[in-house]
């Protein structure tokens, strides 16, 4: 496979030659990547040409509507799903909440759902709120040393009552990937269905949900290079099984059935964008010339690639020092390029001193309260994250190991 070409990658983004931004080395993309140009031009043109109701007979109106249904098809296929199984929302948070009514609707009082300690609390908290429907909740406990979770303990917990389990691709403090496929289909065949928060795992390249196997899976696209809004895909056996949550005559349409509220027109549209840059790289590099789901997978491949080079001299340059732990593995190739660092003292302070040299890096309890609490790290105190994605230099990867040196 042909290395990322960076120059090609970071000529797509107009942040990297944004005079304001000049020598700043970007380390918090978990907590939103910067955005690429497809999607800004289409984001302009929608509310300069077609920034009206969609689906009406006039021309701009016709465009405005024909963009983002585009939008969903390009996508849809790239993750290897049919067009109406991707539907979008304001936020990840938003459309888990969403889902959640639905189960609650559903499930009856004494069956159980599965969460785990290691989620974001956007995949965890909505869940745990079933309690107060006589839904029994389950809790995946991580390992407190790795964070990790272990399928085996996954398996003595389901029994048939369990309708649910809820789990991330990866966390946002512990990095681990998860192997979603083996967890999906323990899950399956104790006759649970399996929501999946990729939210920290898709900015590393886009997954082929379809051959994952998760009935649910969700992401945010404001991490993946698009605009504000929370992709959501549910397979059609769920999603036509689970009580329409939108307006009534909107419940024979399985993406509407899940969006209460309208949806945000210019940032569907604009979220085209994003295939166009799976396309872009994946023109350039070589990669199959047609196939979105294949096209995806050699960008998906292209880009961990590349990170994973990356991510290893970080790794090594913190997991044996004094003062600092390591949350989660130090071997690049089990983990997403996000790294949470818990120092005997608070973290705030020294990302603010990281950014005296440059460094962009992030620090708090990132909504992953759960899994900081399970490890014994105080929340309060909260951890120091240094995040990257495919378009992150070796250059900008030396920045951040000098400063780290003369901060730690």
């Amino acid at each position: 496979m042909s290395s990322l070409d960076i120059d090609f990658v970071r000529a797509q983004f107009p942040a990297f030659s944004e005079p304001s931004l000049q020598g700043q080395a970007f380390f918090e993309n978990a907590g939103g990547s910067y955005t690429c140009k497809p999607v800004i031009d289409r984001l302009t043109r929608f509310y300069t040409q077609s920034k009206v109701q969609p689906y009406a007979p006039y021309e701009a109106s016709r465009l405005a509507g024909a963009e983002m249904d585009e939008a969903r098809a390009r996508l849809a296929a790239i993750l290897g799903v049919d067009t109406d199984e991707l539907s979008f929302g304001p936020s990840t948070t938003q459309n888990t909440y969403v889902l959640a009514q639905a189960f609650r609707q559903w499930m009856k009082p004494g069956e159980a759902i599965v969460v785990t300690n290691q989620d974001h609390e956007a995949n965890s908290g909505p869940w745990r709120r079933l309690v107060e429907a006589g839904i029994e909740v389950r809790e995946w406990q991580i390992d407190p040393e790795t964070g990790s979770l272990n399928p085996q303990d996954l398996e003595n917990m389901l029994d048939e009552k369990v309708r649910l389990v809820c789990f991330p691709h990866c966390s946002n403090v512990v990095g681990e990937i998860n192997p979603v496929t083996e967890i999906t289909a323990i899950a399956h065949a104790a006759g649970a269905f399996v929501c999946v928060d990729g939210v920290s795992y898709a900015p590393h390249g886009f997954p082929n949900v379809g051959d994952l196997g998760p009935d649910i899976y969700l992401f945010s696209a404001y991490k993946t290079y698009g605009p504000h809004q929370g992709c959501m895909v549910i397979r059609r056996t769920l999603g036509e099984l689970l009580p329409n949550q939108a307006h009534y005559f909107n419940g024979d349409v399985l993406y509407k059935r899940f969006t209460p509220a309208g949806p945000d027109h210019a940032q569907i549209s604009a979220s085209a964008g994003m295939a166009d840059y799976v396309e872009l790289l994946c023109a350039h590099h070589g990669g199959p010339e047609a196939g979105a789901a294949e096209q995806g997978v050699f960008v998906h491949d292209l880009m961990q690639s590349h990170e994973e080079s990356l991510l290893q001299p970080v790794l090594d340059a913190v997991k044996d020092r004094n003062a600092v732990r390591l949350i989660g593995p130090s071997d690049a190739s089990r983990r997403a390029p996000t790294v949470a660092l818990s120092l005997n003292c608070p973290a705030e302070p020294v990302a603010a001193e990281l950014a005296q040299y440059g460094v962009m890096a992030g620090s708090g309890d990132f909504y992953a309260v759960r899994p900081l609490q399970a490890m014994g790290v105080d929340p309060a105190q909260g951890v120091l994250r240094v995040s990257f994605t495919h378009y992150t230099t070796k250059q900008e990867i030396d920045q951040l190991l000098e400063a780290l040196e003369r901060v730690l």
